[in-house]
């Protein structure tokens, strides 16, 4: 467990940051995994199943997220006011929580997947193969809700390099069962979504090994897990925002699909192999968020605001660095990266175009993320949700629409939507950092008071 609320507010943000950014990498290899032994092996219409996919999957667990960051935070807060008490019954609270909240969400997958495809747009020849990989892919949820739930509790009293090395082996076990599966068995795209499942499953269950033999006050004691109302409801005033503005995203992300749906398999198969390379190239960036909302609950529990300023400033000059690179990276070599998942050349072609739009204004993602972390951290989780629904719905879905159709773009007008939106929430993000009320939303009384009068500010 790490304090961070002394030493060099940079040192420790990176620090914390690294491994998460180093497991977040290896998460994302699952969906990259499977898109390019699907792509590759299995062809464009699988390809587009499995892309098609994703934006359900997100949505089924939006809310529930949420909440579980809703619970880190609390738990960060408890633990830099130093009540460890509330610290192991908030986890108890997380863990029965997402318990029966997964499984209520994989029967509404399960039920709800074929007409959400349907209200989607996605094509006839496409469906089958999507529903199979949805279905099996709910199956699992509860395991990967168990498995996310103790990793950002051990985040949340800043471990974050255990959850690291159990996702480092089950990323490694998804890959040799991806492999095994779809080109071995000839599994099909069942094959990956199995290999998933599995990989899930073995994270989840070393990591349960690992709290009841080392981690005491947070093992999973099934005879003394308490519920503690009061947390709860601490835990989903700070997460539900949070889980409605990922429920938000996730609705976003399925309109925008419908939209990239009309335009057909090939299209759909170039944005979803795009859309696995714009993941991997936004971590660093969502995981300084991330681990700012870790620093920024201590420090406010410690009640140490001009360290939580320093460190939005440190947090926003390593994010921006880690955008600029990323963007040279995929200017140079994005095409080449479109070729591992297709040999398509028209599906190369779309997906390069897209990533070549996006990837200029990832410095513009930064500024917003690392704002909204702040905020989440602070215990503010509402006004990311506002700044979200502003971004999203009321700037990316309609200028997508506009620039597609009416104005005759195709799907580069959905393309230059999504920037456009980053821009909008990152603007919207600064004008409430500056003038918002963000540091009196902690839910903890603060233990000790700072002037916060020396702090480096945003500007």
């Amino acid at each position: 467990m790490k304090d961070f609320t002394t030493g060099n507010e940079a040192k420790h943000i990176f620090r914390f940051a690294l491994p998460m950014l180093i497991g977040n990498i290896f998460q994302q290899l699952y969906n990259v995994v499977d898109s390019i032994i699907v792509g590759r092996y299995l062809g464009d219409k699988a390809l587009a199943a499995v892309g098609a996919s994703f934006p359900i999957i997100f949505m089924v667990i939006a809310l529930i997220i949420g909440i579980g960051i809703g619970s880190s935070v609390v738990i960060s807060q408890y633990f830099g006011a130093k009540d460890f008490d509330r610290v192991k019954r908030a986890a108890d609270t997380t863990y029965i929580f997402l318990f029966f909240a997964g499984i209520i969400i994989t029967i509404v997958g399960l039920l709800s997947g074929e007409y959400i495809f349907r209200l989607m747009r996605l094509p006839e020849e496409i469906l089958p193969m999507a529903k199979t990989y949805l279905d099996i892919y709910m199956y699992g949820l509860v395991l990967m809700f168990g498995f996310n739930s103790v990793s950002s509790i051990l985040r949340g009293v800043g471990d974050s390099k255990t959850p690291l090395y159990f996702l480092i082996v089950s990323t490694f076990l998804n890959i040799f069962l991806d492999t095994l599966f779809v080109l071995g068995f000839k599994w099909g795209i069942a094959g990956a979504a199995w290999a998933t499942v599995i990989a899930q499953a073995f994270s989840f269950i070393i990591a349960v090994i690992y709290l009841e033999r080392l981690r005491h006050m947070l093992r999973i004691t099934f005879k003394r897990l308490v519920f503690d109302w009061e947390i709860f409801w601490q835990s989903v005033r700070i997460g539900l925002p949070t889980g409605i503005q990922q429920t938000l995203v996730a609705l976003g992300g399925m309109a925008l699909m419908g939209i990239v749906n009309t335009f057909g398999t090939e299209v759909i198969a170039g944005f979803s192999a795009a859309s696995r390379i714009d993941s991997l190239a936004v971590i660093p960036i969502m995981n300084f968020s991330a681990s700012l909302s870790g620093f920024v609950g201590q420090n406010i529990g410690a009640g140490k605001v001009d360290r939580v300023k320093r460190g939005l400033w440190a947090t926003i000059k390593m994010s921006v660095l880690f955008s600029v690179i990323i963007t040279a990276i995929i200017l140079i070599w994005g095409d080449k990266m479109m070729v591992v998942f297709t040999t398509n050349p028209r599906v190369v072609d779309i997906g390069y175009h897209y990533l070549m739009v996006v990837s200029f204004f990832y410095v513009a993602f930064a500024v917003m993320f690392c704002i909204n972390g702040l905020l989440r951290g602070a215990g503010a989780a509402v006004v990311p949700m506002y700044i979200t629904l502003l971004s999203l719905w009321i700037v990316r879905i309609p200028l997508a629409y506009l620039l597609s159709k009416t104005f005759g773009m195709n799907e580069a007008g959905v393309w230059w939507s999504i920037p456009i939106g980053w821009l909008m929430g990152a603007v919207a993000s600064t004008i409430y950092y500056r003038y918002g009320s963000w540091k009196n939303k902690s839910v903890v009384k603060p233990v000790t008071t700072e002037d916060d009068g020396v702090a480096t500010d945003l500007v």
